[in-house]
């Protein structure tokens, strides 16, 4: 799905949120191995003429608590960081709608706000890109900027490694807290991610979130090269990064009216 996402922003040269869930359905269709359980049934939503930004909402509102804050969107995000890293506002804007295709809580929303805000303070060299990340998301749900300032203060050197107790379910808050820890933290990219399939449970989801964190914390140099050659589109991503880092991208008209619709502005 992150394919998805960074061939639509290449392709396109702008987000558009059409084509990036037509491209998940696409994908979909072509029988993944492995798919989460909101994402394929907004999928299929989608598939059968649902609207883009009707479907993950409408199946977000009949879902009970416990269940519509996965951590599904947020693995998915990062190539959105490279494309909007000189436009922050932007970003946000951008990581909470494509969220909302299949992950419409704000959690999730905002959960990819504040990775993607990170990624691209990253990238740009800021001091603290958590704390600024945190500074450009101050809408998000409380509960989750609590779980993100717990790493930024161990980052900063203001609490303890003992201060946080790492959960490795596929919730939303606190996949992104262990990826952001295991990400900032560690002394190497190899580092953090085994560190963070080493927490178990939902690695794969937590490895991406950390994995993304360390890319732009260490560079694509310091990625292992018996990782990458075992990655068959490995050569095409390389590719996407560079042409992404390079682009202009746009919000259209639609989007602007979409988000100033207030039909993403939900409640946790």
């Amino acid at each position: 799905m992150a394919l998805c996402i960074a061939r639509s922003l290449v392709e396109l040269g702008c987000f558009d949120p059409d084509d990036v869930a037509d491209r998940f359905v696409e994908w979909y269709q072509s029988g993944p191995f492995d798919i989460g359980i909101l994402t394929s049934t907004v999928l299929r939503r989608l598939r059968d003429g649902d609207a883009w930004d009707e479907a993950g909402i409408d199946e977000w509102k009949h879902l009970p608590e416990g269940s519509n804050a996965g951590n599904g969107s947020v693995m998915r995000c990062a190539p959105y960081a490279i494309a909007f890293a000189g436009n922050p506002d932007e970003l946000v804007t951008v990581s909470r709608i494509s969220s909302a295709i299949t992950h419409a809580d704000p959690r999730c929303q905002w959960g990819c706000g504040i990775l993607n805000a990170t990624l691209a303070g990253l990238l740009t060299g800021a001091d603290q890109p958590l704390a600024s990340a945190l500074e450009l998301t101050t809408d998000a749900p409380a509960e989750l900027r609590s779980a993100c300032e717990t790493v930024q203060a161990i980052v900063e050197g203001s609490e303890s490694v003992g201060d946080i107790d790492l959960a490795n379910s596929g919730y939303v808050v606190t996949t992104l807290q262990a990826g952001l820890y295991h990400g900032l933290t560690a002394e190497s990219a190899e580092g953090a991610l085994v560190d963070a399939v080493m927490l178990g449970g939902d690695t794969d989801t937590i490895a991406a979130v950390a994995g993304a964190v360390a890319g732009a914390r260490f560079g694509a140099s310091e990625l292992p090269d018996r990782w990458l050659q075992a990655i068959d589109e490995t050569d095409e991503i390389t590719n996407l990064g560079r042409r992404l880092e390079m682009m202009d991208v746009s919000l259209p008209a639609p989007v602007v009216e979409s988000l100033s619709s207030g039909k993403f502005d939900l409640q946790a």
